[in-house]
This record gives structure tokens, sequence and C-alpha cells, in this order.
């Protein structure tokens, strides 16, 4: 039996998104509410100082979280329709995202020289950028998702070259542990990797009719 649905869907799944998204980023600052109320007085010199883990810990997540956030409403704006199978793509991005927290209490306690750590925080990130690729991917294949007037300009490409991006960093994190969470700035290469590939697909079809009319 088909089933139906309205604006009105699209806004529940965007507005419950958004409220996970909201309630995750703001477990994030529990532990450093816990650093002031543990009974003992800290002068803000020697917090910093002695819980530096925990603060460059919720940085790095808040960072991410926003991130991985506006990379979903970019996606959600194009939309005016879902299906079933992205539905179920947006709730493993937002268990994902959900299980930010937890992984950044991990970072907080264990250090980012820990390569366990590190590679589930960085696996966790995999799969929220994957989930999204797969919503993006979904919704180039059925047009009809797509609000007419940005029909069209979805491209799955990004995301796919994050996902191997931090893929790479993912190894990088386990090999060379000392360097940290600091691996995650090669996601700056992201942008320019994506413009690259665009470039070159681009050129293939003026090279294909260049080698006709020489022919």
């Amino acid at each position: 039996m088909p089933h139906s649905r309205t604006g009105r869907g699209l806004d529940r799944l965007v507005n419950f998104t958004d409220a996970s998204v909201a309630i995750a980023i703001t477990l994030l600052v529990l532990p450093l509410i816990d650093l002031v109320t543990d009974g003992e007085e800290h002068s803000v010199a020697s917090l910093l100082s002695d819980e530096r883990g925990t603060f460059l810990a919720f940085a790095i997540s808040f960072v991410v979280i926003a991130n991985f956030w506006v990379g979903h409403h970019r996606v959600f704006e194009h939309l005016q329709d879902y299906s079933n199978a992205m539905l179920w793509a947006n709730f493993l991005w937002l268990a994902s995202i959900v299980f930010i927290p937890f992984t950044t209490q991990l970072l907080a306690d264990q250090g980012t020289d820990d390569p366990a750590v590190n590679a589930l925080y960085i696996s966790v990130m995999i799969v929220t950028t994957g989930s999204l690729a797969i919503v993006e991917w979904l919704a180039v294949r059925d047009p009809d998702l797509q609000r007419p007037e940005v029909r069209g300009e979805l491209e799955v490409k990004g995301a796919l070259v994050a996902v191997l991006l931090l893929l790479v960093i993912l190894v990088l994190a386990v090999v060379a542990p000392g360097v940290g969470m600091f691996w995650l700035f090669l996601l700056f290469l992201s942008g320019p990797l994506t413009r690259l590939a665009g470039r070159r697909k681009a050129t293939r079809p003026h090279e294909r009719r260049g080698d006709g009319e020489a022919s």
C-alpha cells in the first residue's frame, strides 16, 4: 500500500533531527560543568592547564557536530520529500551524532594519543559522513525528492571525498597516534580535492570531442 507524505512530514523529520543534534551538542558541556561542581576550589589558570584535554575534546566535538549539522542542513534545504530509505539513513546519521558525546568523554579521559580512542572517534565520523552521503545519493537518484528550483544541484562527490579522507585519517591516527586528532586537519583538503575532481570530470567530454574531431 503506497504511503503518501506531506510537507509537514518532512518538517517533522527535520525538526526531530535538529532537536536531537541540539541535545547532543549540549551534552558536550556536561563534563566541563562537572569540573567546577566537584566541591573543590579551582583557579581558572589551573583548571585550563589541568583539564586541557577535556577542553580540547569539547572544542573538537563542538566543531565536528556543528559542521555535520551544516552539511545536513545544506542537503535537506534541497528536498521537498523523502523516501523510507532516506528516513533510515537519516536515523543512522542521528545515531552517530548522539554517540559523539560518549566518544568525546573517552577522548577527554584517555587523551588524544590513544590509537583505540582515536579510531573509535574517527569511525563514528565516517558513519556520520557516509550516512549523509547515502541521503544525498538517494536524493540525486530520485530528482522528484528535490525542490524544482534547486533540482540537479546536489552532488555526492564531496561527501565521498570526505569519507575517503576520513578513512586515510583513521589509518594515520592508528599508525601515528602521537599526532592525535590533529590528523583531522586533513579534512581541509576535502574542498580542493572535490573541486579538482569536478574539473577533471568537466574536461573529459571536451577531450572526447577533441579526439572525435581529430579522427
